[in-house]
C-alpha cells in the first residue's frame, strides 16, 4: 500500500512537470526588456519568447509571431526544438507511468512487466528534466552575458523572464519524478514475489500428501 501511494507522488510530480513542460514552451516571457526612453511618460516592456514576442506599451498590450524560420538564430530553433522534444516526452512517459502503477491492473497486470515499465518512464522523466534543463539554462547565460556587456546599448539589455524561473522549477520535478520511479520500481517487484508463490508447492511436501509404499510381510511357514 505504501508502495502504491508513493508510484502515485511520483507520477503526480511527473505530471505537474509535463503541464509546466507546455506552460513553458508557449510562453512569451522568456526574455524581458524593459527600459525607459528620453522621453519619461514613454514606457516599453518587450517580452520575447520561443514563438512570438510581445510589446506593453501603457495600456496597450500587442503580440506578433516570428516571421520568417531561416531568420530565427540558431539558439531559439535549439531551444524550440528541445522544448517540443520534452513536451513529446513527457506526455508519451505520463501514459507508460501510467500503465505501470501498482495500483492499476489494466493494460498489464504482470507486476515483473509493471516494474520494468516504470523503471523505462523514471528514465524517461529524468531525461526529459535534462532536456528541459539545457535550453533554459542557455538562454539564461546568453541573456547575463549580454546585460553585463558594455557594449550592447541599453534597449538591447534583457532580463531574466518568468518562463525561465518556470523552467528550472518544471526540470525539477520531472527529475524528482523520475527519481521516484526509478527508486521505487523495486518495491512492485518484492511485493509481487509473494503473489507467484502458489500454495500448491507447499502442500506437496506436507506428510499426509506423501503415498508410503505398503510394507510386504514375509511368512515363513
Amino acid at each position: 500500500m505504501a508502495c502504491c501511494t508513493l508510484q502515485m507522488v511520483a507520477l503526480l510530480l511527473g505530471s505537474i512537470g509535463m503541464v509546466g513542460t507546455f506552460t513553458v514552451t508557449l510562453m512569451p516571457q522568456w526574455k524581458v526588456s524593459a527600459f525607459t526612453g528620453n522621453n519619461i511618460i514613454v514606457f516599453e516592456k518587450i517580452w520575447e519568447g520561443l514563438w512570438m514576442v510581445c510589446v506593453s506599451h501603457i495600456n496597450k498590450y500587442q503580440c506578433k509571431f516570428y516571421g520568417s524560420l531561416l531568420a530565427l538564430p540558431p539558439a531559439l530553433e535549439a531551444s524550440r526544438g528541445l522544448m517540443c522534444t520534452a513536451c513529446g516526452l513527457s506526455a508519451v512517459t505520463f501514459l507508460i507511468a501510467i500503465a505501470g502503477m501498482k495500483c492499476i491492473t489494466w493494460p498489464v497486470s504482470n507486476e515483473q512487466m509493471k516494474s520494468k515499465i516504470l523503471l523505462a518512464a523514471g528514465g524517461i522523466f529524468l531525461l526529459t528534466g535534462v532536456i528541459v534543463l539545457i535550453p533554459v539554462s542557455l538562454v539564461a547565460n546568453n541573456i547575463i552575458r549580454d546585460f553585463y556587456n558594455p557594449v550592447n546599448p541599453l534597449a538591447r539589455k534583457h532580463e531574466l523572464g518568468a518562463a525561465l524561473y518556470l523552467g528550472w522549477i518544471t526540470s525539477v520535478f520531472l527529475i524528482s519524478g523520475g527519481a521516484m520511479f526509478c527508486s521505487f520500481c523495486h518495491c512492485a517487484e518484492k511485493s509481487g514475489g509473494y503473489r507467484y508463490s502458489s500454495p500448491a508447492s507447499h502442500r506437496l511436501n506436507k506428510p499426509e500428501d506423501v503415498r508410503r509404499k505398503p510394507l510386504s510381510v514375509n511368512t515363513y511357514v
